[in-house]
């Protein structure tokens, strides 16, 4: 097996990989054309011109139920000098669509006509020549141009190819993409294998993602089997993909410099490699290839840098190919909740949250790690943060790539603070009765909550931040740190806070005092958060010095993520609430009930989507879930201060 370490070719600048890519892939005129039925031809792009055969409609019809009349046959009628018509003669009853008879030019609405009796009717104004009628062609007329060579034919398009006569379209074939996913670490989760899923495994889904962005550009995929990680096999696989009538390759995986990444060598050793590497973030690692003619990717493995990879890349030569413009994602103005710093020289694409707050759209940073797929999920936008920037000051407003509609992000309620799992519950229970709101909450800790709150940049903040004074939760911290803004605490749970252990305790920790040994590996919570505060008052009362904790350092942001720690021997103990240590078969050693509120600035509190979140935590369906999760008591839910 080659074991050489890869080298990056010169990195290339986005523009500069994008000159290149188009520059040798310029698309057009690359696919083949075949026949489809117009009723099946919906998101398909017209190979050629299509003309009406029919015109439509292709006779004079009624646009009116009334009488079908030849115009001057009413002039000079009026309210003083009304005028007969012998039905049947002068005037012919017709309802609307019928065929205009014979000598009949306009027609006149029934409720302007009197019956006289005798087979006559009298009206009171004149008609003009076509006055209520749809003449032939009025549509379409037979020959005239429907739609231009490139057209995507839409629902809409159904109606008019089918009125004027045409029943099947030429359209150009959907681009034909072989994934080949690679590496020995890749499970199949079709298979029972994933039961027994092995530290280093990973359950193979980018090529699942990369095809169905194909489909969603138009282009069709066929997945291959898992290649491993080998030269010989993966130029094999190549090189049949390249003989087959598939119109690009992408080769998942091995496209970085490691040992065992072998893109590039197979890339080059059948055909160009364009470009490998790309000043992006995520997405360094893409390659562009060029392989008998046709275009081959090497797709990053982490599953974020494969998506940027595919939308920077793939999506506009899988467009050019069908002849289509490539347009940018709506944008919108943003403010992020705080500063954020970037590396000079990489272009990066930073996913954010976005909620409108006091008129301004705010935009929370999620995590930047590549292989963090919910940070895709959960993002709303994407701040493109140039290569020639360290990053985004405070307060500056910038542009952000809209992932969602901009009236569903003006529907968010923007919660910033401290982590709870029944915000996940209460965001389910919103989104269950009022389909068109969103709870959006980003976990920065309890004092990180009343900043945002202070800086503007969110409707509620969740705290939980004990006075180790009274005993109390929130407010004297609210009455410091929130002088001169008013606001409502509302109760949203009483939960049980303590440490989270592995399962049977095998270091038999007892409490916070068992902290201070030298065999306990510890996990903690971000500064500012509640539960840090609470971590640090109780490991005063026992006489612990924080700096001797072996861990006390190591932060994470949620308490799941605490309890992930736990479970998979990064630590022996995390402080955290029990409901995550029950969602992850751990034990559980309870230290204190503490008090869960939200923050909530009076500015917003009577507001719709502010009455619909109170309203729904005070429902007992939502009661009923949160107790169900474990270590909650709702006795006081709802409850406002």
């Amino acid at each position: 097996m080659n074991t050489k370490r890869n080298v990056y070719l010169k990195k290339k600048t986005l523009k500069e990989a994008h000159e290149i890519l188009y520059a040798n892939f310029p698309g057009n005129g690359v696919l083949s054309s075949e026949i489809v039925p117009v009723a099946d031809s919906v998101g398909r792009v017209l190979a050629k011109s299509v003309s009406a055969r029919f015109s439509s409609p292709h006779f004079h019809a009624s646009a009116m139920d009334g009488i079908a009349v030849k115009a001057e046959y009413t002039y000079g009628a009026g309210e003083t000098s009304p005028k007969e018509l012998v039905m049947g003669v002068d005037a012919f009853y017709v309802n609307t669509g019928h065929v205009l008879p014979e000598n009949t030019d306009a027609v006149i609405m029934i409720e302007n006509i009197n019956d006289v009796g005798d087979s006559r009717v009298e009206i009171e104004a004149p008609a003009f020549p076509w006055q209520y009628v749809r003449k032939m062609g009025e549509d379409i007329v037979a020959t005239e141009l429907l739609f231009s060579r490139n057209h995507v034919i839409t629902p809409y398009c159904i109606g008019a190819l089918i009125s004027g006569g045409v029943f099947e379209v030429p359209v150009l074939k959907k681009p034909k993409i072989l994934i080949i996913p690679t590496g020995n670490e890749l499970v199949d989760w079709r298979k029972d294998s994933f039961k027994d899923l092995k530290p280093g495994q990973v359950l193979e889904s980018n090529s699942y993602v990369l095809g169905k962005l194909a489909e969603e550009c138009g282009a069709v995929y066929e997945k291959q089997d898992m290649v491993l990680d080998d030269l010989d096999t993966i130029t094999e696989a190549v090189s049949t993909a390249i003989e087959k009538d598939c119109d690009m390759v992408f080769i998942i995986g091995g496209s970085s410099a490691g040992s065992e990444d072998y893109a590039r060598p197979v890339i080059s050793s059948i055909g160009d490699v364009l470009v490998h590497g790309v000043t992006i973030m995520p997405g360094k690692p893409a390659i562009i290839g060029k392989i008998s003619g046709k275009p081959v990717f090497g797709i990053p493995g982490y599953p974020v840098s494969a998506i940027v990879a595919f939308e920077q890349f793939v999506r506009p030569i899988i467009l050019k190919m069908l002849g289509q413009t490539v347009y940018e994602r709506d944008t919108a103005t943003v403010e992020p909740t705080k500063k954020i710093a970037s590396k000079l020289g990489v272009e990066e694409f930073l996913r954010v949250k976005l909620g409108e707050v006091g008129g301004r759209i705010v935009a929370t940073p999620l995590p930047r790690g590549a292989g963090n797929i919910t940070s895709i999920t959960e993002a709303d936008g994407i701040i493109r943060i140039p290569n020639d920037i360290e990053g985004i000051k405070d307060n500056e407003h910038v542009k952000a790539e809209l992932l969602r509609p901009l009236q569903s992000v003006n529907n968010t309620i923007v919660a910033v603070g401290s982590h709870d799992n029944t915000l996940d519950v209460l965001a389910d229970q919103i989104r269950g009765g009022h389909t068109g709101v969103i709870l959006s909450s980003s976990h920065v800790g309890s004092m990180g909550g009343l900043m945002a709150i202070k800086k503007g940049v969110c409707h509620i903040a969740g705290s939980h931040l004990l006075d180790i004074n009274d005993g109390t939760y929130n407010i004297s911290y609210v009455k410091k740190h929130l002088p001169d803004i008013t606001v409502k605490l509302v109760n949203l749970v009483l939960r049980d806070q303590g440490l989270i252990v592995p399962k049977g305790n095998p270091k038999e920790i007892k409490g916070i005092e068992d902290l201070g040994r030298d065999d306990i590996f510890f996990i903690n919570r971000q500064g500012g958060s509640g539960t840090r505060i609470l971590l640090d008052y109780r490991l005063g009362q026992c006489g612990i010095d924080p700096g001797k904790l072996m861990g006390y350092d190591n932060e994470e942001f949620t308490h799941m993520n605490v309890a992930a720690a736990v479970l998979s021997g990064r630590a022996d103990a995390g402080l955290g609430i029990f409901a995550a240590a029950k969602a992850l078969d751990l034990d559980f050693i309870p230290v204190v009930t503490e008090q869960y509120d939200l923050v909530i600035p009076e500015i917003y509190f009577e507001t719709d989507n502010i009455q619909i979140l109170l309203e729904t935590i005070n429902k007992e369906e939502f009661k009923t879930r949160v107790v169900a999760l474990g270590g909650y008591s709702t006795d006081k839910t709802g409850t406002i201060t």
